[in-house]
């Protein structure tokens, strides 16, 4: 046979090529069948959170006139911008005269749906601007779970009767509720807020990253470039594998027995939840780092070492740099399962009902996750709104962390 003759395509070798065609197909059509369905369920759940979620960015307000002029109350404005200038407003009598113009406006039937704290809503624009007290002004004003459970078509047939008038008379509707990321909890689902929650995530997170970044990254520079190959750093290595394998819940149980045992005074705090959180996140980081580092090329270290850098300048300025976008990855990979983590901090007491946001590290405070937690449990249907709401706020707030997370990475992101 000439060197130049091409071979012979026989029926079997033609069968098994069909095959080979067949099963790549069938592969790819797999392979685009799984991302369409994932793509599906993720879009299904968005937009279910978003349908179910826009009611609690809600609420139903009831709208009352207050003439200041008649009610007599006065007001210093530099007594009003001190912390207990509510107090001062409460002392005058400022909730009898809230109640007494919504019995004028809306009746007393229509008066007595008006959210207990409503007054603290009018205390507030005053406190803002004191010049009110000196005019008559129109407030949207909180109404009560019950009546908005009305509007919505639930409730009793006298509670919907008297929101349908209400709603005639044109002194009830919905708004976006703006302070629902301004506040913090509350027992009533109309007063409720996220931003106490809020605060005291990115306190937590913030500690956690504090503690967890470095000492991961250092301890994966260690194992990888420094610790010399023997049993011991064998279980090291199984050890830190294991960890980050174990149940988020015994790390909260480690934080309450040695954290609380040190710092008895700051149950609930972000300073302990962060700890017990970078406890969990740091074997995540350190398998990722040493994953990201044996990824460096050996000669980037020998053309290091051949021009006379020293070992240590190898590994921080040579080294580190390159390896740096894939310890970015796994730092991400972490805090985002940090983010969501409940089982831990309500171990350590995050669940207490927090009503005012927390003033620092040590402050008692709830994350995102353990406040969606404590709402869903609520059998108020107000609170189920509020719920998808939070969902969507820790949605939002995990995509802003990891989007930064990712530019991060892709700024110090070094091609070789």
């Amino acid at each position: 046979m000439s060197e130049h003759t091409p071979p012979t395509r026989t029926k079997a070798f033609e069968a098994r090529l069909k095959r080979r065609y067949a099963a790549e197909r069938r592969f790819k059509l797999a392979g685009i069948g799984a991302i369409l369905f994932s793509v599906v369920v993720l879009a299904f759940l968005l937009v279910t959170m978003t349908l179910n979620g826009i009611g609690g960015f809600q609420r139903a307000e009831l709208a009352v006139s207050v003439d200041f002029t008649e009610a007599g109350l006065v007001g210093d404005p530099a007594v009003l911008s001190q912390p207990g200038g509510m107090q001062s407003l409460e002392a005058q009598g400022l909730p009898s005269v809230v109640q007494f113009f919504a019995e004028r406006d809306l009746g007393e039937d229509g008066a007595a749906q008006l959210d207990n704290g409503a007054w603290r809503d009018v205390s507030a624009a005053v406190i803002a601007d004191p010049a009110l007290l000196q005019t008559s002004a129109r407030f949207d004003l909180p109404a009560s779970s019950d009546l908005a459970a009305a509007l919505d078509g639930e409730g009793t047939a006298e509670m919907r009767a008297l929101a349908g008038r209400l709603v005639s008379e044109g002194k009830l509707d919905t708004a976006l509720d703006f302070g629902f990321l301004t506040r913090a909890d509350a027992t009533d689902p109309q007063q409720v807020g996220i931003w106490g929650a809020l605060k005291g995530s990115i306190l937590t997170m913030i500690v956690t990253l504090a503690l967890a970044f470095p000492i991961g990254v250092l301890a994966a520079l260690y194992l990888e470039e420094y610790a010399p190959k023997n049993r011991w750093t064998d279980l090291i290595e199984v050890s830190i594998n294991n960890l980050a394998a174990v149940p988020s819940i015994i790390f909260g149980l480690l934080g309450l027995a040695v954290f609380l045992w040190i710092f008895p005074s700051m149950r609930s705090a972000p300073l302990i939840g962060g700890m017990t959180l970078a406890l969990m996140t740091m074997p995540v980081i350190v398998i990722s780092g040493r994953n990201a580092i044996k990824a460096v090329p050996p000669s980037i270290r020998d053309g290091a070492l051949a021009i006379g850098a020293s070992p240590v300048q190898v590994v921080f300025h040579h080294v580190l740099p390159l390896a740096l976008p894939g310890i970015l990855t796994g730092t991400i990979i972490g805090m985002a399962r940090a983010l969501g983590e409940t089982a831990p901090l309500l171990m350590i007491g995050m669940r207490a009902f927090v009503a005012s946001p927390p003033d620092g590290f040590t402050s008692p405070a709830t994350v995102l996750p353990v406040q969606i937690f404590l709402w869903s449990d609520e059998i108020d249907r107000g609170f189920v709104e509020r719920t998808s709401a939070a969902i969507i706020v820790l949605l939002l707030f995990l995509l802003v962390m990891n989007g930064l997370a990712i530019y991060l990475r892709n700024k110090f992101e070094k091609k070789w």
